[in-house]
């Protein structure tokens, strides 16, 4: 199919259409209400299920349901939105039934501002609802990669029976760009075993819950999703990279802060430093294994973040100290700009960086000079 012009929130709505989709409940927050607002006109023409609840909640809680009989059902916030939607995330994660949510992230903390950050990292990768258990977290930095993504997202959830959450940045979710869309996939609902889809008294009832009252069972079941979740981190790691053959400094970070971070290491290169960048795309489960090789080969990274270092420490915990690691942040819904991330590249050629330095007491140093 050829490309057109696609709104990131718009393409998204779009996207997981072609992919199936069959149910999304949901309710307006900036700056992710373009994906409601046009699945509100495209669902029902489609004969399909929308439905905008009185809450996020609400929502979440549709959204459990839904997913209970075995369609593929979605629902789209913004960051606080998200953390209303937490605990039906949790308990969604704990009754083992496929999910797909998208964060458009927004400057916070509190009700913030409506402009593009990624301080969400930590609830969706380390943080959510309550209780051991660990979504599929993807990160898209163009609208191309959202609508793959999207798509992905209902594969991957359903495959494990498992939440899938997609987190993009203001940036990504208003900005235009041509993009391909999917082929229009049929609505195809899969005889799931586990499925509350009506037994018409041909089998046994399906009694899905989250609620295992017997210690005993409960471990169980905990030990189940931490088998499976090691089995995604086995297959399901995804990344891009960009220069790694020989780079001396590798630039880490997800979303826009990778895409803008792209930009200065291609005008580094061209100023002869050695610099690549390694962007994740699944955040969760993280390329931990991959930047644990990089920190044999090269001098440094630098972690490049629209936070105060969520994605750091994860970096941290993979290079294990054999190298350094150094921050550069944006807060609040602050978009660095290429010379930026640039000028940090130029400082960490030119200096000698001490392994055991704290990146983000140093990187807080440096702004307050700025």
């Amino acid at each position: 199919m050829p490309k057109e012009l696609w709104k990131g929130n718009e393409a998204i709505a779009e996207a997981a259409v072609r992919a199936g989709l069959e149910a999304y409940f949901g309710y307006p927050i900036t700056p992710q209400t373009e994906i409601l607002e046009y699945l509100s006109r495209r669902m029902p023409e489609l004969g399909r299920a929308f439905v905008q609840a009185e809450s996020e909640l609400g929502a979440i809680n549709m959204v459990y349901g839904a997913a209970c009989t075995g369609v593929r059902v979605m629902s789209s916030s913004s960051s606080p939105g998200v953390s209303l939607m937490m605990e039906g995330i949790s308990y969604i994660a704990g009754t083992e039934v496929p999910a797909v949510l998208v964060n458009v992230m927004r400057g916070g903390p509190g009700l913030g501002n409506i402009a593009p950050a990624q301080a969400d990292y930590n609830q969706a990768v380390h943080g959510g609802g309550h209780g051991d258990y660990q979504p599929i977290v993807l990160a898209p930095a163009s609208v191309q990669e959202a609508i793959d993504l999207m798509v992905l997202s209902f594969d991957l959830a359903e495959k494990y029976r498992s939440v899938c959450m997609m987190i993009l940045d203001g940036c990504v979710g208003q900005m235009m760009e041509p993009a391909q869309m999917p082929e229009m996939r049929p609505v195809h609902r899969e005889n799931w075993d586990w499925a509350t889809n009506g037994k018409m008294g041909k089998r046994e009832r399906r009694i899905l819950s989250s609620i295992y009252i017997e210690p005993a069972e409960e471990e169980k079941m905990n030990l189940r999703l931490l088998n499976r979740w090691q089995t995604i981190q086995a297959n399901e790691v995804r990344y891009k990279e960009y220069f790694l053959d020989d780079a001396e400094i590798v630039i880490v970070g997800f979303g826009t802060a990778g895409r803008v971070a792209l930009s200065a290491v291609r005008e580094a290169r061209a100023e002869g430093i050695k610099v690549g960048l390694l962007r994740p795309v699944t955040v969760s489960p993280f390329p931990s294994e991959v930047i644990e090789q990089l920190a044999g080969k090269v001098d440094a990274f630098l972690v490049t973040e629209m936070n105060s270092g969520q994605m750091l420490e994860d970096v941290r915990l993979a290079v294990k100290g054999r190298v350094p690691v150094e921050f550069y942040g944006r807060l609040g819904g602050m978009v660095p700009f290429p010379d930026e991330i640039l000028n940090e590249i130029h400082r960490m050629a030119k200096s000698k960086m001490a392994v055991n330095a704290n990146p983000r007491d140093a990187w807080l140093a440096r702004m307050a000079t700025a």
